[in-house]
């Protein structure tokens, strides 16, 4: 009775067609809002917003990134940590060329220079699917990794080899850099992906998100409705890689603050990245959030939460049990609920929807 949409009559085909046609999801999404732009700041500490918060956040847009290409296109990639990395390493030089600009615009940017090198190895998946574009895309991986190692100008010919942040201001506020207050680092991060997000929810919900999807579905019957495959596809890539390039440098310069990129965007990154998205929930953005929450916050939970009520448990068993409850809950949901999180989350608001009949 809390959560139907009688009475709530749509009069045009805009409406039909909003992001939220539902009153009661515009004002869950208002209180979503409300609490990560008010609440969390002005009354949580450092440790919740630079350990939960802000890794959540990043991994949230990477997610999302992911998501476009394997979950709405259907195009499996394993170079996502790639990508960021060359994310990471274009807005360090960009920032580092032109150290007078905003660096929230060169984090931004940064993400185009991940788009065209994902255009670049995205080629393949025109010929080639499956197993064998996952192949493809785990080459670009190893290729991309080495060159954060072997190729000196990326990192400015720094001795230790690591992408070092200045400090940066926007509109007086220090942002990166050490003196960076983690609130300030926070609502950047806060503002970049509920703007992103925006973003590719539109996008997603228009002609090029069924364009996509038609591919994702079966795109030989995409092409004979008139798709172009090689613009969808290559669009695809530079979609995904665009939002994994932007994460990449927002994780190096408003999270980690600098340091050794190839140890940050090798190939555990680009699996994590992945058991974000298919814990979450394929094709769906919200299943991108609620795989990055869950993943990013369980060795936090698993590390500090229970000792605080009083279960001991040692930094390396937690680490263990984080890949022991993540494996086990892939397996899971592969099997019983293929769409993740995301999924029962639908099932919860239909079953609201039809309460107390039953469902």
């Amino acid at each position: 009775m809390f959560y139907r949409e009688t009475g709530q009559f749509k009069t045009n085909y805009a409406d039909d067609m909003a992001l939220l046609p539902i009153l009661q999801d515009r004002i869950g999404l208002g209180i979503i809002l409300f609490v990560a732009y008010v609440i969390i700041p002005f009354f949580g500490n450092d440790f919740l917003l630079s350990t939960v918060m802000i890794p959540f956040l990043v991994f949230s847009l990477a997610a999302i990134g992911l998501n476009i290409l394997t979950g709405f296109t259907g195009l499996i990639s394993l170079g996502t940590g790639a990508f960021m990395g060359v994310g990471a390493y274009a807005c360090y030089k960009v920032s580092s060329t032109f150290p007078d600009l905003n660096i929230l615009f060169c984090i931004v940017f940064s993400g185009v220079f991940s788009a065209l090198v994902g255009v670049l190895f995205g080629l393949p998946s025109l010929r080639i699917k499956g197993f064998y574009l996952a192949v493809a895309t785990l080459a670009a991986q190893f290729f991309l990794q080495w060159c954060f190692v072997r190729i000196p100008w990326l990192y400015n010919y720094n001795v230790s080899g690591a992408i070092e942040v200045s400090q940066r201001s926007i509109f007086g506020v220090i942002v990166t850099g050490a003196k960076a207050t983690p609130e300030s680092r926070y609502i950047v991060m806060l503002v970049l992906v509920t703007l992103m997000t925006w973003v590719a929810a539109n996008v997603l919900s228009g002609r090029i998100g069924r364009a996509f999807m038609a591919v994702r579905d079966m795109d030989i019957a995409a092409e004979l409705m008139g798709i172009d495959l090689l613009k969808t596809k290559l669009l695809a890539f530079a979609f995904s890689s665009f939002y994994a390039g932007v994460a990449g440098a927002a994780m190096m310069f408003i999270w980690v603050g600098g340091g050794e990129a190839n140890d940050s965007f090798n190939i555990n990154q680009s699996f994590l990245i992945l058991f974000m998205v298919i814990i979450g929930g394929l094709g769906s953005l919200l299943g991108a959030f609620l795989g990055a929450a869950f993943i990013s916050s369980l060795p936090t939970i698993l590390k500090f939460g229970l000792p605080a009520i009083g279960i001991p448990l040692a930094g390396a068993t937690a680490e263990h049990l984080t890949y022991i409850l993540v494996g086990g809950l892939i397996l899971f949901f592969l099997i019983v609920e293929p769409h993740g999180l995301a999924r029962l989350w639908q099932i919860g608001k239909q079953k609201l929807r039809m309460w107390p009949f039953p469902y």
